[in-house]
Formats: structure tokens, C-alpha cells, sequence
């Protein structure tokens, strides 16, 4: 099971769930179209995550940002 989750809310709101449920965050990234990539630390975190934010859960395909250049900077 993946430790990445799509969810339909801010950073900030991501982050409380997690402090809430004692989940360990390793990584939260926003994503253009709206919501944030969330990574726990675990794949146990994760799927309690997605119990209890099942309804906040995007499903199917989703664009990230591009983090890296398109071309080599040297």
C-alpha cells in the first residue's frame, strides 16, 4: 500500500488531521487543481488516513506541479 494520498484539503487541514490521528507526515505538497499531496510516514498511517477521510479522498488521476527544470541548468 502506498504511503501517498490525494485529499481534497488544505495543507493546514491535512496536517491537523494527522496531529489529530497521531500520524507521522513525511512530505505535503499542493496541487494546482486544489487539495494537497499528503505522505505519511508509514503505510499504517496512511491507511488510517484514508478510513477517516474516505470522503476527502480524490480518486483517479491527478497533475502535479513540476518540482525539477525542464532543461539542465549547467
Amino acid at each position: 500500500m502506498s504511503r501517498a494520498i490525494f485529499l481534497a484539503l488544505d495543507e493546514e487541514g491535512a496536517r491537523a488531521r494527522c496531529l489529530k490521528e497521531n500520524v507521522g507526515v513525511s512530505a505535503v505538497e499542493n496541487i494546482p487543481g486544489g487539495g494537497v499531496r499528503l505522505v505519511c510516514m508509514s503505510a499504517d498511517g496512511a491507511a488510517i488516513i484514508r478510513r477517516k477521510l474516505k470522503t476527502l479522498v480524490i480518486a483517479g488521476d491527478v497533475v502535479r506541479e513540476r518540482h525539477r527544470p525542464t532543461s539542465p541548468l549547467w
